[in-house]
């Protein structure tokens, strides 16, 4: 399994742009606010599920919210590129999309991204954003690398005691913080090579996101290396079947389960990742919309 690979980051960047191009955006329906990270300050593009809470606005809304972080290796993707998904799940859910465009690696590396995130969702809790929302009202979501910073951020928040979200919703997340042949997981073996995303991509994406070695021993770099997975909010993992990280996302549902803590886990058959953040109507992409209404609806 070849785990040296060299990415040509600005060539993996200019083809994740190209989903600018996407001509749905021009009817999506959203807004744009800004949080302060100290001297930083992080956009964050709220979508809305309909014309009704749009001319509704942000200081009148009142109910459930989706807090989204996205993808794309802590290196790549935007908000911008994530635009697509972020307005179906608004519409599916009835749920306003709250996105923020955290700072990438390498020019910013661990923690920044975290942080960035972080302060965002602090804010929504704390009805900065929403007036009438508060954390019990909050849904943390995020896929891929937006996974591991939506676990690391709910990790912090616990830590730090400022805000507890009522739900996260962890899609295909990375958890680890090794993608070599010494890697635990069958999964990196068996799916690490000859797909979207393999083994040698998610070890140089990490390579670029962290500081130094010293980082990936840190629980909020790896969420599956804490050790008190005690107290967290119920929890939603998706996972893919034919996707180099399926089992530490599994592996982290099995631990938090352990721990007390109610949690729901589906794989999707067949699937690769990065399948839900194209956002189109495909089979993948309703079985996980599915699962995530069905979470939103429990008690």
């Amino acid at each position: 399994m070849q785990t040296e690979v060299e990415l040509n980051l600005e060539a993996e960047r200019r083809l994740a742009e190209l989903k600018k191009l996407d001509p749905i955006r021009l009817f999506v329906k959203k807004q744009d606010v800004t949080v302060r990270n100290g001297d930083h300050e992080v956009p964050v593009r709220i979508f809305f599920p309909s014309e009704r809470e749009m001319k509704l606005g942000i200081g009148r809304y009142r109910g459930g919210v989706l807090f989204f972080l996205h993808g794309g290796g802590w290196v790549t993707e935007s908000v911008d590129t994530y635009e697509r998904i972020c307005s179906l799940m608004a519409r599916s859910t009835g749920q306003p999309v709250l996105a923020a465009e955290y700072r990438r690696a390498p020019e910013h590396r661990f923690p920044v991204p975290l942080l960035d995130g972080y302060a965002a969702a602090r804010a929504l809790c704390a009805g900065e954003l929403l007036p009438n929302v508060r954390a019990e009202d909050v849904t943390m979501i995020g896929d891929s690398a937006g996974g591991n910073l939506t676990a690391a951020a709910v990790l912090l928040a616990r830590r730090r005691g400022e805000f507890s979200p009522a739900r996260q919703i962890l899609i295909y997340p990375t958890l680890w913080n090794d993608y070599t042949d010494s890697s635990p997981f069958p999964s990196v073996r068996e799916n690490g090579s000859g797909l979207f995303l393999t083994a040698g991509k998610l070890e140089a994406y990490s390579r670029l996101y962290a500081r130094d070695r010293e980082d990936r021993s840190d629980p909020l770099f790896a969420p599956l290396l804490e050790k008190d997975l005690e107290r967290m909010p119920d929890t939603l993992i998706l996972t893919a079947e034919k996707d180099p990280l399926r089992d530490e996302g599994e592996a982290y549902a099995r631990r938090l389960a352990e721990a007390g803590n109610r949690v729901e886990l589906h794989r999707i058959p067949e699937a690769q990742h990065g399948f839900f953040a194209l956002g189109i109507k495909h089979i993948f992409v309703e079985e996980s919309l599915a699962y995530i209404n069905e979470f939103l609806k429990a008690k």
